[in-house]
């Protein structure tokens, strides 16, 4: 569950960081009302999974799903650049992701 719970907490910053940028430097009421409910909701996730996911991880985790979920966010809806090096970029991090994923699991396997 904890790991669920993490993934959602994930998907909560994209959303929360794209409502950031409607916000227009929370000057719209709406937009600043769902960032700051996202942060809230995306750091409970984030608190709930430390108590079973070691930090590191838990970050790494939440900051890369967040970072790959707002530059895709960003290409698709705000017309940032999409060029080849980007999307490398971009899978690096996934790989970091599910390898950071993989390795945890590795450990939980070996402590057994």
């Amino acid at each position: 569950m904890p790991w669920v719970v993490l993934v959602i907490a994930g998907l909560i910053e994209i959303v929360y960081m794209a409502a950031l940028e409607k916000s227009d430097t929370f000057t719209r009421l709406w937009p600043t009302a769902i960032f700051v409910a996202g942060v809230i909701a995306s750091m409970a996730g984030v608190a709930y999974a430390i108590r079973s996911i070691p930090l590191g991880t838990t970050y790494a985790v939440w900051v890369g799903i967040g970072a790959v979920g707002t530059s895709i966010y960003g290409m698709l809806f705000l017309r940032e650049p999409a060029g080849l090096a980007r999307l490398g970029c971009i899978f690096l991090i996934l790989i970091g992701v599910v390898g950071l994923n993989l390795l945890h699991n590795a450990a939980d396997g070996e402590a057994a």
